[in-house]
């Protein structure tokens, strides 16, 4: 599995003009072009540094209240997320966005229309589309703005005067992005790589579709590998004496036939005692930055919890895949799904996903 890092894929400033026919071609060539002919391999030393990033800053809860829109708020932390990397979009413009909301709603009637979203559905053949920012949801000055998108309309049989409901949801974001990177585009480029839905799949499919040919940008599944769920251990454990986690529950699969799957909980106290003994002995090997969690607390903690779960049911978790976490602050899945249940936590979670899409970008 590889470790979490940063993308140290560079755009070089050569002031040259895109062509809209070529667009893809001369971004995926730029793209390349800063790692040289060996980093395509990933062999370069620079972009294995980079990506073996093994230290991080600890989670600092945030009351996003105060800046986002309790509205939003709500609806990113109440429901779960299929996630996506999206490549840069193309001439994307936040000014344009209730131009863009009338074009994804006509996009989406052509395609029923036209049979290429054939889909059993229990909704009218009319739709009212919002992309709107979501104000607030940015960390750092190189962070573009989250995009919502929303999608309306009413119930196949709904009666003339009912309101159109939320029948799909989405968004586009990016907290904490390599700053080297996100400086390095071209200004006709934006950067929004990480890609958030929950709603009918063939909508889903529609809208993708529809930023593809509007701004050339490719999407891709986003899965949550082995190492970032162990991210995501730490990481929220770490939180308990801030935000109580009220358990630490870990689906691991071990190979069998037909494959294993064991539910292992953990009392959220005993979470954290353990937690905070792996911290003592790595810190007393060496000095560590104050506030940073580092790869080796993450390993020697999950190793920890793997030797505790062996000395009592005698089943080795070394040999089986950690495939889910969940504790009170939230939900990830290696399928690409995530859920965010505190406000406070919603930051930190979206940094670690947003390295997560960049890394998995195609080169």
């Amino acid at each position: 599995m590889e470790p979490l890092g940063e993308s140290v894929m560079r755009t070089p400033h050569n002031g040259a003009v895109v062509q809209r026919r070529s667009k893809t071609r001369s971004y995926r060539r730029s793209y390349r072009s800063c790692l040289g002919t060996t980093s395509r391999l990933c062999l370069t030393p620079a972009l294995t540094t980079r990506r073996l990033n093994a230290s991080r800053r600890a989670v600092k809860p945030q009351t996003l209240t105060e800046r986002v829109d309790p509205a939003h708020l709500a609806l990113l932390v109440k429901s779960e997320w299929q996630l996506s990397y999206v490549t840069p979009l193309y001439q994307f413009r936040h000014t344009q966005l209730k131009s863009y909301s009338k074009q994804l709603s006509a996009f989406i009637v052509a395609e029923r229309q036209q049979g290429l979203a054939v889909e059993v559905s229990e909704l009218q053949n009319s739709y009212r589309v919002s992309l709107s920012v979501l104000q607030g949801l940015t960390e750092s000055e190189n962070d573009p703005e989250t995009v919502l998108i929303q999608i309306h309309s009413k119930p196949l049989f709904a009666k003339q005067d009912e309101p159109q409901r939320s029948v799909w949801s989405g968004w586009l974001t990016c907290i904490q992005g390599s700053p080297e990177y996100l400086c390095s585009l071209s200004k006709d480029f934006t950067c929004l790589p990480l890609f958030g839905s929950r709603g009918p799949e063939y909508l889903s499919r529609v809208v993708k579709s529809w930023f593809q040919k509007t701004f050339d940008c490719c999407f891709g599944p986003l899965e949550i590998n082995h190492t970032s769920l162990q991210w995501f251990v730490a990481l929220w454990v770490d939180c308990h004496s801030q935000s109580n986690i009220q358990h630490l529950k870990m689906l691991w699969t071990v190979p069998a036939e037909p494959p294993l799957q064991i539910m292992y909980t953990v009392d959220p106290q005993d979470a954290w005692d353990l937690w905070n003994s792996v911290k003592k002995e790595e810190a007393a090997k060496e000095a560590e930055e104050v506030g940073c969690i580092e790869l080796e607390e993450v390993s020697g903690y999950l190793e920890a919890l793997k030797s505790h779960f062996y000395r009592h049911f005698r089943l080795d978790l070394s040999a089986g895949i950690l495939t889910q976490v969940s504790t009170a602050l939230g939900l990830a899945k290696d399928t690409g799904r995530i859920k965010m249940s505190n406000s406070r936590h919603v930051i930190a979670t979206l940094t670690l996903l947003t390295e997560c899409a960049l890394l998995k970008m195609p080169i």
